[in-house]
């Protein structure tokens, strides 16, 4: 039976819970990590419009989806994940492998 719950907020819809869906569930939670890895990188690659990391993490927090676990059978410190520190990190990655300006 899955352990882990992986749902997924709208940023642009802050605090709308009409705009978040569940995602999928996961047995472990490396594979729930995963999933929201995924999930940040393709919001970003999506929202990439040649501009620097700065710029790109500034849109996704505006735009982007969102991720986060829910432990469906009690609690699990290692089940945090910040989307928004991933993407911050990841932003300045895919900047760089596109070549785009990175004027920070």
């Amino acid at each position: 039976m899955p352990r882990y719950k992986v749902k997924v907020n709208d940023n642009f819809h802050y605090m709308d819970s009409n705009y978040c869906y569940e995602q999928g569930m996961y047995e472990t939670v490396k594979d729930a990590i995963a999933a929201c890895r995924e999930i940040v990188d393709q919001s970003l690659e999506e929202l990439q419009p040649l501009v620097s990391a700065e710029e790109l993490y500034r849109i996704y927090v505006s735009f982007g989806d969102d991720p986060f676990i829910e432990v469906l059978d009690g609690t699990d410190a290692s089940a945090k994940f910040s989307a928004w520190d991933y993407a911050k990190q990841r932003s300045r990655v895919i900047i760089e492998r596109l070549g785009a300006p990175n004027p920070d």
